[in-house]
């Protein structure tokens, strides 16, 4: 077959939403520590900075939405590839990579070339979770890992801090998730921290008014003008929500209440569309419960149907895709 030829079957494999077929329990028999493995990393990780748990999870989010969950958001750029991570919604926002390098090692001595890294941020987000005192649940896995990355793919999909509530409903029904999957699975960011140069335009020019956003709760806005001032270093961090190393509902009741940190999320609660969701996940944190391990679940079995490999590496690619063709 010419080069041609495996050219043109390359772009239409690409075409193809072919993926794999992910199960409970995947790896009971080729590697039967995994979970185990992969919680007790999170477990170190966590007592050595709390903040470090919500980042990973945050990479599930950051790398299914960009051609479904495969690993590529921890592809490191290279000179004939821009991948994810210098892309507008990562760039100085993801981290702690080095927990996720650090549990690969850890499987790898265990299970060598096993468990594929897209698998490993399903596990980690799933431990995150439960490690912070929200749901634990049950993952499916058997996931390949990509072979490339596109900076400009995770541009035209992820969200901005600015997004409002009508933006994120479309953007999530393009995944197939649903409204209230949008509502819950934005608790994400009931743990953890954002900067400062996520709201500087919230705190002081809400669509180009020169004004702060109204929906702020004023005594918030002015403990939020103090941590975030015009002069600051827009890297400094702020938490999400009142309970910031425990995965509760108080986000939820933060939203209510006219404190929620992000435009992306106070806009879930002043639409009209995501405001009953709110509403209900703020007094019912069973229901919230059951209903983001549901999305997260829906998200995890996102897939572009791409060739795949499990990397040795999670920020290196084994191979080119071209080389997958080239050996068929």
């Amino acid at each position: 077959m010419s080069l041609l030829h495996h050219l043109i079957l390359y772009l239409t494999l690409l075409t193809v939403v072919r993926g794999d077929i992910l199960r409970p329990r995947f790896y009971s028999q080729s590697c039967p520590e995994a979970e185990s493995i992969v919680r007790r990393e999170m477990k170190k990780a966590m007592m050595k900075e709390a903040r470090s748990v919500a980042s990973v999870m945050r990479l599930q989010f950051h790398d299914c939405f960009v051609n479904g969950c495969d690993a590529s958001v921890l592809l490191d750029d290279t000179p004939n590839m821009l991948g994810e991570k210098l892309a507008l919604s990562n760039i100085n926002s993801l981290r702690s990579f080095e927990v996720v390098d650090n549990i690969k090692e850890a499987l790898e001595k265990a299970c060598p070339a096993t468990v594929s890294c897209a698998d490993i941020i399903i596990m980690a987000s799933r431990d995150a979770v439960a490690l912070t005192g929200g749901p634990d649940w049950e993952v499916k896995l058997g996931r390949k890992d990509s072979l490339t990355a596109s900076q400009k793919d995770s541009d035209d999909v992820m969200p901005s801090p600015r997004a409002n509530a009508t933006y994120l409903i479309d953007l999530f029904k393009r995944f197939n998730l649903s409204t209230k999957d949008l509502v819950a699975l934005s608790a994400s960011h009931s743990i953890g921290q954002a900067r400062c140069f996520s709201i500087m335009f919230r705190l002081y020019n809400q669509s180009g008014s020169g004004k702060p956003d109204p929906a702020l709760e004023t005594g918030y806005r002015t403990k939020l003008n103090k941590l975030c001032p015009l002069s600051v270093d827009q890297n400094v961090t702020g938490d999400l929500d009142a309970t910031a190393h425990v995965f509760d509902n108080m986000y939820f009741k933060d939203l209510v209440s006219g404190r929620g940190f992000l435009n992306s999320d106070q806009t879930l609660y002043t639409t009209q569309e995501t405001r009953e969701y709110v509403k209900m996940f703020s007094e019912d944190q069973d229901e919230f419960f059951r209903a983001f391990q549901e999305g997260m679940i829906k998200m995890g079995d996102l897939q572009s149907g791409r060739p795949g490999e499990i990397r040795y590496n999670c920020r290196v690619a084994n191979r080119r895709p071209i080389d997958v063709l080239l050996e068929s």
